[in-house]
């Protein structure tokens, strides 16, 4: 008896692959999203999939812009409540660590730089800079630039090293984050908003 698969919409069916390799990501690594790991994950093909993405670098950079869009929002949600003086800049911190490292971001990125995949960061990098055009807006865009340039850099570093670094040097697990919040804390004092 044949067993009949749900005819998906394209983006039906590219929003299903993303969610699963998604789920690998998270689970298993960035190594485990591989076009057949995700097809079998999804009930496709890896023939449907090749199609919707190209390749494995064209589904790694689709998962790389979906992480990015899906918390770039709330990154500047968090960034404007602190401006406003209504969180901490902790908040930004923590969700930047957060995608980097509980959100596999940080792996995704390493993984695709050491595979010679640098073009899928291309979607990563798009979200930041559109971030810090936005909220650029109103404040110095070189402070703006430079407050992010140190975030990402520290919360990739610490999703790829933080732990054993932390336990290496008898620190607790949290001061790379808490270290940056005292420093984005400053900036945040700093950069009112121009006239």
């Amino acid at each position: 008896m044949s067993t009949r698969r749900k005819r998906l919409s394209p983006e039906e069916s590219r929003s299903a692959a993303i969610a699963a390799a998604r789920r690998l990501l998270l689970a298993d690594g960035p190594h485990a999203v591989t076009l057949k790991a995700v097809a079998a994950e999804v009930g496709r093909t890896h023939a449907n999939l090749l199609h919707h993405f190209g390749s494995a670098a064209g589904l790694q950079g689709a998962l790389a812009r979906d992480i990015a869009d899906s918390v770039t929002s709330t990154i500047a949600d968090a960034v404007e409540r602190a401006r406003a003086g209504e969180a901490d800049a902790r908040d930004i911190v923590d969700r930047t660590f957060d995608v980097f490292d509980r959100e596999g971001a940080g792996a995704l990125a390493a993984w695709m730089i050491l595979t010679g995949n640098r073009d899928a960061l291309n979607p990563i990098l798009e979200s930041i800079r559109a971030l810090v055009a936005q909220l650029s807006i109103g404040h110095e865009a070189h402070h703006v630039a430079e407050s992010t340039l140190t975030l990402v850099l520290n919360a990739l570093g610490d999703s790829l090293l933080g732990a054993p670094i932390a336990r290496a040097l008898d620190l607790d697990r949290d001061t790379a984050r808490e270290l940056a919040a005292e420093r984005l804390r400053e900036r945040l004092q700093i950069d009112r908003p121009r006239d």
